[in-house]
């Protein structure tokens, strides 16, 4: 009987030890205790893997210890010029000033980054219809239209039937008008949509844009019809299709974001554009802002090799064409992207040259091989003359990045351009590369810096389902997409009283009533560029903007000629 007694208390003894957890786990210290040990033991597994796979640790990745459940709300650092649009705009844009980011592991900055670029929530929510457009010199970049899978996504939008738009009423930028904004989304410089950047497209049909994707030449599926490439920082493919997209919606707003390493893109067409760009307003998330110094800087392996290999996989598609023009082979055994970049678009990387003249460099319309003389191949009169001094490669790799470096010509940029970057991002040089003193000088360019986010991640904590969630109950989960549509209506507003002639009081808070200037005397008060950013003379374009500083005040007006 003894023993059956003890063999009934041993069976039992498991249920009796789930019992005794069970009423410890309703303890609260009892409860936090454990779950602090949790994630202390996964934090020291997740520093052994990133020990293994060379990747680098942040400060801010110690978060773990904060408790779950308490948001991280940590202001970011601001840096611009104390401008008028710059104190409303941090005076009306909550999600700027103040971003609820996730905590450990959601937050640590390599999960967010590797989320981003492969995996996310809206894979199956956004589909494209896609546009082929045939460029100047014959090449084509393809342009992909985002539409919704369900009705209440697609907003009742067919972009090819030709409908009418109305010039006058609407609301504000991002909500439903008879003239929707369009927002134009340009991708990594290696290409292809990442998820992050279909979070993005997602969240502007919801609020009523028109979103499309701009593929630059042999990226995303694009054919290639011409042996030419898209150097890192030329805008001229860009500018075309912005024409055609103003051309298609005249009288909609246009602004456009940039994803990472696509702010070569934009910034280079910002710069070269100035005061005639189609855009409204512009942003740019984690941003490439000093190119060459990014592909000098030492990248983690696991991202250096993903970005590399997509690269050599876009030329291996196209290794037919290019080998009249390019060594393809030698290219292919680069083994860095500074390299790999050196050996596409400079001429003195090719090598075995077998005539000691001028070459034609890696390609070009020629049809000259490497290390023949140019003198016999020079590339046509018309196409010359539409690519200037990208007509020919770069001699070395200093002169390539004179013409490419995304802020050669800030100094021209005539539109608000938002920056939003991460200090532990693992893709970018550290933070205290960042080239601070443009944005304390130059009015149109504003910077937010997060201590967390990662490259294009920026993930929202999960507390605050108010804050993440839409009507719909799907989780938002990017903070950089809800701060960049937010920015863009903000900037609408102000430059809607900037027409209407009235200044924003800062020091109370709402406009005032101001004198509307006159067009001579806008045009009278030219922008001029500092001596310090130029790199080539410029000729007047048919737009000017009026620039006062009166009181660390400024205007934001263009006078249109055309």
């Amino acid at each position: 009987m003894a023993v059956f007694i003890w063999d009934c208390l041993f069976c039992a003894l498991p249920l009796l030890l789930c019992f005794l957890l069970s009423l410890a786990l309703r303890w609260p210290r009892v409860h936090c205790g454990l779950r602090l040990a949790v994630r202390a033991t996964g934090w020291r597994v997740w520093v052994t893997i990133c020990w293994v796979l060379e990747l680098p640790l942040h400060t801010s990745d110690r978060t773990w210890t904060r408790q779950e459940g308490s948001p991280q709300i940590d202001r970011p650092s601001l840096a611009c010029k104390p401008t008028a649009l710059a104190q409303y705009l941090f005076q009306n844009c909550g999600s700027l000033v103040l971003p609820r980011l996730a905590a450990w592991p959601r937050g640590d900055p390599h999960l967010q980054t590797l989320s981003g670029l492969l995996w996310g929530n809206h894979g199956n929510k956004v589909q494209f219809n896609r546009d082929h457009l045939l460029l100047r010199d014959g090449g084509i970049v393809a342009l992909d239209w985002a539409v919704g899978t369900r009705a209440s996504e697609v907003v009742g939008r067919e972009r090819g039937e030709g409908r009418r738009e109305h010039q006058s009423g609407g609301k504000a930028l991002g909500c439903y008008t008879s003239s929707p904004p369009v927002l134009l989304l340009i991708p990594q410089f290696w290409g292809g949509v990442t998820p992050h950047l279909k979070g993005l497209c997602h969240l502007a049909l919801r609020h009523g844009f028109y979103a499309v994707v701009f593929h630059p030449r042999s990226t995303a599926g694009c054919p290639l019809t011409t042996p030419r490439l898209t150097e890192f920082g030329d805008p001229a493919d860009l500018e075309q299709a912005m024409a055609y997209v103003r051309s298609r919606h005249p009288s909609s707003a246009l602004v456009a974001v940039s994803e990472g390493s696509g702010s070569g893109l934009l910034l280079s067409y910002l710069g070269e554009s100035g005061s005639s760009s189609y855009l409204t307003a512009a942003a740019a998330i984690s941003p490439v802002l000093q190119g060459q110094a990014w592909f000098e800087t030492a990248m983690p392996p696991i991202y250096r090799w993903g970005a590399l290999f997509h690269r050599k996989l876009q030329l291996t598609r196209y290794a037919s064409s290019f080998k009249e023009v390019l060594d393809v082979d030698w290219a292919l055994s680069r083994s860095s992207l500074r390299d790999f970049e050196e050996a596409l678009f400079c001429s003195r990387t090719q090598p075995q040259e077998k005539d000691p003249g001028p070459t034609t460099g890696s390609y070009n319309f020629s049809g000259a091989k490497p290390g023949m003389n140019s003198a016999s191949y020079s590339p046509r009169p018309s196409v010359t003359w539409m690519l200037g001094e990208r007509a020919h490669p770069a001699k070395d790799w200093d002169s390539y990045w004179e013409r490419n470096e995304p802020l050669r010509d800030a100094d021209e940029v005539a539109v608000p351009v938002l920056c939003i970057c991460s200090r532990d991002d693992p893709l970018l040089p550290p933070a205290s590369t960042m080239p601070l003193p443009l944005f304390h000088s130059n009015p149109y360019f504003l910077l937010v810096m997060t201590d967390t986010g990662g490259h294009c991640g920026f993930t929202l904590d999960g507390t605050e389902n108010g804050d993440i969630r839409n009507e719909e109950g799907e989780d938002e989960g990017n903070w950089s997409h809800i701060a960049v549509l937010e920015y863009f209506r903000v900037v609408a507003d102000f430059l809607k009283g900037e027409r209407e002639g009235v200044r924003w009081d800062s020091a109370r808070g709402e406009y005032g009533q101001g004198v509307q200037r006159s067009r001579t005397s806008t045009m009278s008060h030219p922008r001029r560029r500092r001596a310090t950013m130029m790199r080539r003379p410029r000729t007047q374009t048919q737009e000017q903007v009026y620039v006062e500083a009166e009181d660390e005040q400024f205007t934001w007006r263009r006078s249109y000629t055309r």
